[in-house]
């Protein structure tokens, strides 16, 4: 278990998807292009099996952006999107509503 002061070190975000491209060297990643209001981002997420490129566009996602950078097959991850998983797959987590990019989750 965690205690509650460690959960309030994470930095979650409502981030918007701008760009995504196929990871050059891994089949079930994408590379995503992230706006944060007040900077962008590259991350790199595990959903290509589960998404297509052009139904992320302009959808808005929750991002932890303060974890540490990873190179993930040799491409730069600077944050992760939270999803859910089961026996049918991945869901990303989104706002059920229309939320400002930046806004702090909570």
């Amino acid at each position: 278990m965690i205690t509650f002061e460690e959960f309030k070190k994470l930095d979650i975000k409502i981030a918007k998807i701008k760009e995504v491209k196929d990871h050059p060297n891994a089949e079930k990643l994408y590379v995503v292009l992230v706006d944060l209001g007040d900077k962008t981002k590259q991350i790199v997420a595990g959903i290509r099996n589960f998404y297509k490129k052009e139904d992320l566009i302009g959808r808005s996602i929750v991002l932890i952006d303060n974890i540490e950078p990873a190179i993930l097959r040799g491409v730069e991850s600077q944050g992760m999107l939270l999803a859910a998983s089961d026996d049918k797959g991945i869901s990303i987590i989104t706002p059920d509503r229309d939320v400002k990019v930046g806004s702090i989750v909570k």
